[in-house]
């Protein structure tokens, strides 16, 4: 979901751009061109980092003065989930999607009191979606998300239609370490070219106080790792735009299915242009809004391991079968919904949760801001 800042801008570029055609357009909003916005409000809200409830509240589009001029449309069925050959599994269907409502509404039964009404709820997970394994919680994950994974690996149908979702990068990178391993074949290993430019004139402090070793260790969600491992036939996600007419754009499924010296070949998995091969080159990659006093800079493949990725990653892919981890509770508005709401039938939602202790458990907690749901429309039950 985009800042009401974002938009704002759009706006008020729209309305310059009209002003010498038509003044009298000036004063509408967008310059009177009919602008059609598309989002969930259950789903996960504009992303701040540090940002209050309030703040990150306070930024979505419902919040701007621009609002007011909207008018809201509706989706009342759910698509992603598959009808059912009888009355009885339609009926089944029907109930997992007013459970899914439930939790992106903030609606389901707590179990425990919240004092300091932040959003978090406690509540208990179905049984039938949880997963009681062994003391190896990732590889019982694993053995339920992608069962026969061997014998399955070179299936494209098989390997776009499931993923492991997280809350945090960190747990993303151990799911994804731990499924590479599990590949047969080489490893091949590629490093970054990490530089910085801190355009501070001719003594250039900045080289000496942030070496290359330390430049590195840097990780941003934005960025592909330093050291980048790739075997053939892992399913990797494009992280940047490189040529959306070929399908190359951000969020892209692809396999691997060559890796030379200085390109890595993939071939895409789904959308228009599935079955074509490219060839991915180094890129140059910069993050613009960084905590750092310089200018970043990392020369790698835009790529990433694709069999785990976050849940805020998540958003906009349909999947029949999903696995969460939850070591630790989500911690943003949407999360959970986010994840319930990916699969396309009930079956396909597998959930793990551990507690303080790492015990497995069927207890979690839920993160809703009910006021942004203010002034809304109220959806009918489906």
């Amino acid at each position: 979901m985009r800042h009401r800042h974002g938009i704002k801008s759009v706006d008020k570029c729209l309305r310059d751009y009209i002003s010498p055609i038509d003044p009298n357009r000036s004063s509408r909003p967008f310059g009177g061109i009919t602008v059609v916005f598309g989002g969930d409000y259950r789903q996960t809200l504009p992303v701040i980092p540090k940002a209050s409830q309030g703040e990150t509240v306070g930024s979505t589009l419902n919040r701007s003065k621009l609002w007011d001029f909207c008018e809201v449309f509706t989706l009342r069925q759910n698509m992603r989930l598959y009808s059912g050959n009888s009355d009885e599994r339609n009926k089944i269907i029907a109930e997992f999607a007013k459970w899914q409502l439930a939790i992106g509404d903030g609606k389901v039964h707590r179990i425990t009191e919240n004092p300091k009404d932040d959003g978090l709820v406690d509540f208990e997970i179905p049984e039938q979606f949880i997963i009681c394994g062994t003391d190896n919680s990732i590889q019982s994950l694993f053995d339920i998300t992608y069962p026969d994974f061997l014998s399955n690996m070179s299936s494209y149908c098989y390997l776009r239609s499931r993923a492991i979702l997280t809350p945090t990068n960190s747990l993303v990178d151990d799911i994804n370490d731990f499924m590479i391993e599990k590949i047969p074949g080489k490893t091949h290993t590629y490093f970054s070219q990490d530089s910085i430019d801190d355009n501070g004139g001719e003594d250039n402090d900045f080289d000496t106080a942030f070496p290359v070793e330390y430049l590195n260790l840097i990780n941003m969600p934005c960025l592909p790792k330093y050291e980048l491992q790739i075997k053939v036939g892992c399913t990797m996600m494009l992280m940047q735009n490189l040529n959306q007419i070929l399908g190359l754009c951000n969020g892209t499924r692809m396999i691997v299915t060559a890796c030379k010296k200085n390109s890595v070949e993939c071939e895409i998995l789904c959308g228009s242009n599935v079955g074509s091969k490219h060839l991915i080159p180094r890129i140059d990659m910069v993050p613009t809004d960084t905590k750092w006093p310089f200018e970043f800079k990392r020369t790698q493949f835009p790529l990433q391991l694709y069999f785990a990725m976050t849940i805020n990653k998540s958003q906009g892919k349909f999947l029949d079968t999903v696995g969460l981890y939850l070591p630790r509770s989500v911690f943003s508005h949407g999360q959970l919904y986010v994840v319930v709401s990916r699969v396309t039938s009930p079956e396909g939602l597998h959930i793990l949760i551990l507690d303080d202790t790492g015990c497995y458990s069927n207890v979690t907690s839920n993160v809703v801001y009910e006021e942004v749901f203010y002034n809304l429309p109220k959806l009918d039950d489906i």
